[in-house]
């Protein structure tokens, strides 16, 4: 969903990080996360499933990896699985 980010915090050696960030930057568009063979990627994805961006990590760099969904009107997060935004 639009506005919906991803921020991934990579460690580039000696007691440096450095921190990145995929967003959903227009309607209809959703943010993915994978791990495969040693590999983080987080890609926008269109409703059609087609890749429009993706950045790749190590995934023995990746120190942390956060979602942050979008709120809607009433304040609850997108695709929390539930209707009455109790959980």
């Amino acid at each position: 969903m639009k506005g919906d980010w991803v921020e991934i915090v990579v460690d580039v050696g000696g007691s440096a990080t450095k921190t990145y960030e995929v967003a959903a930057t227009r309607a209809g568009r959703r943010v993915e996360i994978g791990n495969r063979r040693g590999v983080v990627e987080v890609s926008e994805v269109t409703r059609t499933g087609t890749t429009i961006r993706t950045a790749r990590f190590m995934s023995n760099r990746v120190l942390a990896l956060v979602e942050h969904p979008v709120a809607d009107e009433k304040g609850e997060r997108s695709g929390d699985g539930s209707k009455d935004g109790r959980g």
